[in-house]
Formats: structure tokens, sequence, C-alpha cells
């Protein structure tokens, strides 16, 4: 059985000592997920790597085929799944490159395929999302960023809006006044649907600009400046999953 997926971008195959062993075509009763599925091995843990946007990152947040995505993991027996999120900034720690652990979430996306449980029901069915992030998941994030002396802020509340396009300055004083953190916009149905499908789910958020109106954002925010800063913060996200991939 495998232990852990993780749903991010294809840079993070390129963990040490990871061995790519295959790549695999899935489906689900929910459709295609969004890419081919590799699975390697890190040591004697297997791992899956799915890329939430498509192989060549060609799929906006809101088409994303959410629930193939979970499916497929779980059908392949995935017990725990990482989530890698870039997010923007909105509290006035949480500035460019740095990692936040998120354990709350508020959901401001529409029209998305948010459930499984919406058709041909025995009856309507309800699930508790109090807490939306796998808490023994998330500590164990947490765990592995102290063993590999990476700063992270332990708790956060995750803004998901709809996308693809960026907030208005307004709107991130309304999540700020609503008590969020961070924002973006694959955080939700993601955590959802992983509930509904009994897998144990946390995020790793990098903050790859200051949301707008926020710091330096007074004007526009660059496509050029978001990627620069995910990319100087994967090193530090891999070398987290690493630790965490060994001890799961």
């Amino acid at each position: 059985m495998t232990k852990i997926a993780i749903i991010g971008g294809t840079g993070l195959t390129k963990l040490t000592n990871l061995t790519i062993t295959q790549r695999e075509v899935h489906n689900s009763d929910y459709g295609e997920p969004s890419a081919p599925l590799l699975r390697g091995m890190l040591e004697d843990v297997e791992v899956i790597f799915l890329p939430r946007h498509g192989a060549g990152h060609t799929i906006p947040p809101h088409k994303i085929n959410y629930r193939a995505n979970l499916s497929v993991l779980q059908q392949l027996g995935v017990q725990n799944i990482v989530a890698i999120n870039a997010v923007g900034g909105i509290s006035e720690e949480m500035t460019a490159q740095t990692i936040a652990v998120p354990d709350q979430i508020i959901d401001y996306t529409y029209s998305r395929q948010h459930t499984i449980y919406d058709e041909g029901l025995d009856e309507v069915t309800h699930i508790d999302f109090s807490n939306p992030y796998c808490e023994t998941l998330r500590q164990s994030i947490l765990s592995a960023a102290k063993i590999a002396k990476i700063r992270v802020i332990e708790k956060a509340t995750y803004a998901a809006t709809q996308g693809p396009r960026l907030e208005t300055a307004a709107e991130i004083n309304r999540l700020d006044r609503d008590g969020c953190h961070v924002v973006g916009m694959t955080g939700m149905p993601e955590a959802a649907l992983a509930r509904e499908f009994g897998l144990c789910y946390a995020s790793i958020n990098v903050i790859a600009n200051k949301a707008a109106g926020r710091g330096d954002n007074v004007s526009e925010i660059t496509i050029t400046e978001i990627e620069e800063n995910i990319q100087a913060s994967l090193e530090n996200v891999k070398r987290i999953l690493e630790v965490l991939i060994k001890n799961i």
C-alpha cells in the first residue's frame, strides 16, 4: 500500500535519493485526473506524484478535476496526501518565500464539483470539516521542518478563491477582515474531497508574493515575481518532504 502522495509541481520529483520507477495512466468514476502519475521510491517508502495543473501546467484552478485526482489516489491505496500550494501572503508575517502549514480554510470558490455525495444517494451524507486538515500529518510536517531546520509558520487560515485571476486589493482587505492569512486557488475542494475519500490530507503553503495591496504590491503583481519566489522556496520544501517521507 502506498503511504504517501504529493500533489504539486513536477519539480518535486527531484528529491535526494528518490528513484522514479514508473509513469502510470489511470482513470476514475469521475473522469481522468490532471496528468499521468509518477511512482517512485525514497529509501523504502513508495511515493506518488500528481501534478495538479497537468504535466504542462495547462489546467487552470477552476477547471481541475479534483474528484478524479483524489479518487485515483484512493484507488491506488494512498493513505497520506501532502498538497503543495503557492499562495499570496495577506498577514504581515506572510512574506514572499515564507512557508506556512495551514490549519484552517475559508472557501470562497463556486461552481466547482466539490463533493462525491451529490447523486445516487441512499441518504444525504455530511462530513465533519471542523478541522479541515489531518492533524496527524500536519504535525508530521512540522516535525520534519524542525529536523530539516526549515522555519515554517505553524498555523494559518487559507482563503480559497475562484481564480484564475488574482484578487483585487479590496477583496484582500475583506479576506483579512475574515481572518485569512494566505490566499490561493487550489485548496478547495481538494481538502474537503480528501476528507470524503477518507484520506489524511495536509498542505504546505509557499508564499509566492504579498497579496494585492500588501507590501510592495500596491499597483501590480507580476507572474515573474511569483515564479521566482516559488523556485527560490522549492529547495526548502524538498528538504521538508525528504525528511517527512523517510519518517512517515
